[in-house]
Parts: structure tokens; sequence; C-alpha cells
């Protein structure tokens, strides 16, 4: 079976395709043939060292495909049935993989498994950060990385819970018009040297009500800054320009700002309430009421490629991988 392993933290370069035993399912879990595989930011900041995890080990945490094989004592009738599934300890780069039934969620024929994928996780990040930041009937949502995964999903939910403007930052023309299509009220690129003065223009001068910002970096401190005075709320969810926002504690106090740090907030909850949020994006897109954006696929020897284009900022949408 084929996988791909990490050795060394490192540059891409550091995945490798390997052949690998095939795995076995144990009580309480199944085997997986993956028919498409995640890859996230998260997937390239831990394979960077940026954080703790023991090596050597096989990347991805969500995967989409067919059940092959039933642990001991378990329900047989699950084999063929297709699903979208966590990986907790990673293993999700490979042809087959073993997760836990608990961990797993079945997928209608009507739904395309690329789909359900590029939403199970993402999706749900999405839909419990927006219930974090209690948007507001007709409130003002300022999104940047609009056109990532999870920044795409965070347009569809501001949208949904009656945002009275959703503007999406994004930092080209092609992924400005892909917001749009999202259904942004306004779309604003942070490359512009007045982006936030657009930003203030389209809120009557006040700023945004709330704000999602995976960019981090000078982006981050700018998304900071139009943030509206008093009432807003600002949640932190990553920092794909390789930098962290500095915010100082008085600043934050004399603008009257909350700050939500969604990644250690995430860390806290509990499996079941991940899966519950993942499981909800997952119904809202068989619905048809949430698009999961996909990006660019690539097969198992090229997962270098998939996370040099993460690391670039060049992907739109969802990445995925196809063993």
């Amino acid at each position: 079976m084929r996988v791909v392993r990490v050795r060394q933290f490192g540059t891409p370069e550091v995945l490798s395709v390997e052949e690998s035993e095939e795995p076995q399912a144990g009580p309480g879990q199944v085997v997986i043939a993956v028919e498409v595989a995640g890859v996230s930011f998260g997937d390239t900041s831990i394979r960077a060292g940026r954080y703790p995890f023991p090596l050597p080990f096989i990347p991805g945490w969500e995967v989409g495909g067919r059940i092959t094989q039933v642990g001991p004592d378990g329900d047989q009738s699950l084999v063929g049935e297709r699903v979208v599934a966590l990986v907790k300890t990673g293993g999700g780069y490979a042809e087959r993989v073993v997760v836990d039934i608990a961990t797993i969620c079945p997928v209608p024929q009507t739904l395309p498994i690329e789909q359900a994928v590029g939403v199970f996780v993402a999706g749900g990040t999405a839909l419990y950060m927006s219930k974090m930041a209690h948007i507001r009937p007709g409130e003002a949502v300022l999104v940047t990385a609009a056109a990532g995964s999870t920044g795409s999903q965070l347009v569809q939910f501001a949208k949904a819970a009656g945002a009275g403007i959703v503007i999406g930052a994004a930092g080209s023309k092609e992924k400005l018009a892909l917001v749009a299509r999202l259904g942004a009220d306004a779309g604003i690129n942070y490359r512009e040297e007045n982006w936030t003065e657009q930003v203030r223009d389209a809120t009557g001068g006040k700023g945004a009500d709330v704000v999602f910002d995976a960019v981090g970096g000078t982006i981050g401190q700018q998304a900071f800054e139009v943030t509206a005075r008093g009432r807003g709320r600002l949640v932190v969810y990553g920092s794909s320009s390789g930098t962290e926002t500095t915010i100082g504690m008085h600043t934050l106090s004399q603008r009257g700002v909350t700050l939500i740090g969604a990644l250690g907030i995430a860390m806290t909850r509990t499996e079941q309430e991940t899966l519950a949020d993942s499981r909800n994006a997952l119904q809202e897109a068989v619905a048809g009421r949430l698009i999961a954006v996909l990006g660019p696929t690539y097969p198992l020897e090229r997962a270098a490629e998939a996370h040099a284009a993460i690391e670039a900022r060049e992907n739109v949408g969802k990445i995925l991988l196809i063993p």
C-alpha cells in the first residue's frame, strides 16, 4: 500500500511516497479505501515542525471513501458504505486508513465525495466559529482569506446568519470573483494599500462588527484596526502569511474589541462537539445550502506540490489528494 510519510520536519520535500503494510481494523474501527484526502494549512504546519508530533508519521486528518473492513464484533453491514471521516492520529495521505467508527459519517450518493471532504472539516470549523462570533442580523462581517476552504464557507455561514453586509477580502481578482459568487456583498483586495479604507467605506465608517482572520501578520493587524470599537469581535484562526499578528493588551482594551482564539478553543472541545458541527455542515451541503470551493487535486506522489501551493497562498478553495 502506498502512503506519504514524513521522517523529519522541514520543507514540502520531506514528504515522500513509501510502501507500507496494509492496515487492520481493531475493535471499534474500520478501514477506509481512500478516494479523497483533504490537505490543509494545518497539515503544512505540522510537517514543518511548528507543532509537536511524533516522527515518523503519515499526514492527513480528513478522508472520504468506502469502508472495506470492519473490526472484530463490528457491524459488517458497514462494508461498502460511502463515508467521510476524521483521522484523529493522522494517516489520511494513503490508499487505505484505519479510523474509529465514531468519527465516520455516511455520504449520500447525491453528494460528490470531494464536496463531502471539502465541507466536513472546513465547514465544521466555519460553523463553530460563526457560532462563537454570535453574528447578529444586520451586522457587518469581514472575512480575510475569503477564497480559502474555510474562509469561503465562513462567507456562506455569515450570509445565512443574516449579516447585513459580508465583505470578503482576498489577494487577487480571481479570488474576489469567487467570493462574489458565494454571496459576499463586497469584495476587497487586501494587497491594495487602501483596503482598510474600503472596509470602512463599506461599513459606513464604523468598521466590521465581526472579523474572521486567518492571514495574520500585517493583514491581521489591519483587520484588527477595522474591527468596530466597543462591540467588535475578532476571530483569529490562523496565520497563513507565516507571521503572527501582535496586538498589545492595552490597545485591545482601549478599542473594546473581543478577541477570540479559535484554534485554542477548538483544542478544548470534545470529539463529540467537533463531529457534531462537521456532521451539521455536511447536512447543509447535502441540502444544497453549503458549497465547498474545490481547488486543484494531486496524486500522492505530488503531495509536496500540494503543500507548496498552500504555503505560497496560491490556492483557491480546498486542495485534495487523490490516491
